[in-house]
């Protein structure tokens, strides 16, 4: 993995090893592991002469326990920038983190060399601020007081393109606050509101100075014959203003690659698509250590799943299948088998569905919470399939949607993964929109794929498994 590098993109988001992340969801995290380390040094400190001997310990406690909390917030999806969640199910995911978090608290510090007055005392500190923090999270959720600081952005458009940027920016972010479209020389007829054009007093750069505009977002309908004003763009980017254009604002936003809006060029000649030897060596590594911890702390839950596997029907309790992998090539699949034995006994291979009827009731079960996929494991250390990255497809679906969909083949350029952003960024689909939709996640992926991402998705994974979202 490259070194450390973390760029200031606009006012609201940070990249941090090719990954953006909202400004707002750093500072959350920061809260967070920052309450629990004061409240657990200010305990400390109290305790006067003995303080001294107590401090090295409690550190290293109070830092554990800080990196709990961010992992089990992390996979509960309270760092998610979801805006639509309601506040009981919030209320629920807070009830459950701390089910999970007060105990580890309580062990976590109750081994601490030092009287038991002393111990009982930053155990319940230790308790408190992370009753503290996933009040505070619930609380976060649902705060108007986060939209006090606005990022203004201008949309320079006014036709089609432009009317999905604001689309999409509204029910991606309502804290920033688009200004206006102001339309290019060449849109005559806007399909945006009238009343949200900003009416031309000047140059874009007089008028972005003007609004205290932020950012601009170029989203043209029409880029040939002077149309984009080069000139007037660079002496923005000049005064501050930060410049992007309609592929890098989907990209940053949405963590996706809009593939109506990108062509080879911008693929081509952009940054990223880093598929270097000690990044490769890394991930390896990352997956042989990993897989072989998951596959021998789910053993006996693998144990329980076979039994009833064999006992609902009869069959082979795993399904092995063909998948197109790395480079295009083909490898089987480990699976428990969820299905019938005749789910395909007409030879046609099929996606799928809602209440699929092929699936069996132990089947429906394993699949809602992801155990028919840790077979898969098994592949990961074969090498032929990554923790992380693209979900394999059957080669049937692969020939019918790379003929249809461009740069398909390109999420083969990794390995195939048993979790994805795709997976834990858009729920099941079945169709070739939907095929279309999880691509543009596994662009982006194998675009910015570092071992930081990778984590972010293992998090985002476990909580995509409690809520059983997306499954089928």
């Amino acid at each position: 993995m490259s070194s450390c590098r973390v760029q200031r993109l606009g006012i609201s988001m940070v990249r941090i090893f090719n990954h953006y992340l909202h400004r707002r969801t750093l500072l959350q995290v920061f809260f967070d592991l920052g309450l629990i380390i004061v409240a657990v040094f200010a305990v400390v400190l109290s305790q006067g002469e003995g303080a001294g001997q107590v401090i090295p310990f409690a550190a290293s406690q109070g830092l554990s326990l800080a990196g709990c909390m961010f992992v089990i917030n992390s996979a509960t999806g309270f760092y998610q920038h979801v805006h639509n969640r309601s506040v009981t199910e919030s209320c629920a995911r807070g009830l459950l983190a701390l089910l999970v978090a007060l105990p580890l608290a309580y062990g976590i510090f109750s081994f601490l060399p030092t009287s038991a007055d002393n111990r009982d005392l930053m155990t319940f500190a230790a308790m408190a601020s992370v009753a503290a923090v996933l009040v505070h999270r619930v609380y976060a959720a649902h705060s108007v007081s986060q939209s006090q600081t606005k990022t203004k952005i201008l949309i320079f458009g006014s036709g089609e393109a432009a009317k999905t940027v604001g689309h999409t920016l509204r029910a991606a972010d309502p804290h920033a606050q688009i200004v206006g479209y102001f339309a290019g020389p060449n849109e005559v007829e806007p399909a945006v509101p009238r009343s949200q054009l900003i009416e031309a007093q000047g140059s874009l750069t007089e008028t972005a100075l003007r609004l205290g505009v932020d950012e601009i977002v170029v989203a043209l309908s029409e880029r040939r014959g002077g149309s984009m004003p080069l000139r007037q763009l660079l002496d923005c980017k000049l005064y501050g203003v930060r410049v992007v254009d309609i592929a890098t604002y989907f990209e940053k936003t949405l963590a996706q690659i809009k593939i109506s809006h990108v062509n080879a060029g911008w693929l081509i000649f952009g940054d990223g698509f880093n598929q270097g030897v000690i990044r490769t060596a890394v991930k390896r590594s990352f997956d042989l250590v990993f897989s072989a911890l998951i596959l021998l702390l789910a053993a006996p839950i693998m144990l329980v799943t076979a039994v009833m596997v064999a006992l609902e029907s009869r069959g082979p309790i795993f399904y092995r299948q063909e998948r197109v992998g790395l480079n295009g090539e083909v490898f089987k699949v480990i699976k428990f088998r969820s299905m019938r034995t005749d789910a395909e006994k007409d030879g046609k291979p099929r996606w799928a569905s809602v209440n699929d009827d092929r699936v069996t009731r132990v089947g429906r079960f394993i699949r809602r919470v992801r155990i028919d996929e840790l077979p898969q494991l098994i592949n990961v250390l074969k090498g032929e399939m990554s923790l992380v990255g693209p979900r394999p497809e059957r080669q049937y679906f692969v020939d019918e949607l790379v003929a249809q969909v461009p740069y398909f083949a390109v999420r083969h350029s990794v390995k195939p993964g048993v979790t994805g952003w795709a997976q834990v960024r858009y729920e099941y689909g079945s169709t070739v929109e939907d095929s279309v939709e999880k691509l543009q996640y596994d662009l982006y992926y194998v675009k910015n794929h570092t071992l930081f991402l990778d984590l972010l998705i293992m998090l985002e994974t476990v909580a995509v498994v409690l809520t059983g979202k997306g499954a089928r």
